[in-house]
């Protein structure tokens, strides 16, 4: 018996997060901002493939409000 498991890529998840945070013109200090972090290690280590947002967070960040304010 076969047993699948989805595994989840840390690293292209990164890769990710940081594209469409430049796509949208973004900083890590806006996304840090808009979760309210206090200081911006997770948005970092998300970025760099370390850690992942919890899925509440992953959610987030496809928050159309989440836009650059220019």
């Amino acid at each position: 018996m076969y047993n699948y498991f989805p595994v989840i890529d840390l690293c292209a998840t990164g890769k990710n997060i940081v594209a469409l945070r430049k796509a949208r013109g973004l900083t890590v200090r806006d996304i840090q901002n808009f979760f309210g972090f206090e200081e911006p290690q997770a948005v970092y280590k998300w970025q760099q493939g370390k850690s992942l947002p919890t899925v509440d967070n992953l959610l987030a960040l496809r928050d159309t409000r989440l836009q650059n304010r220019e």
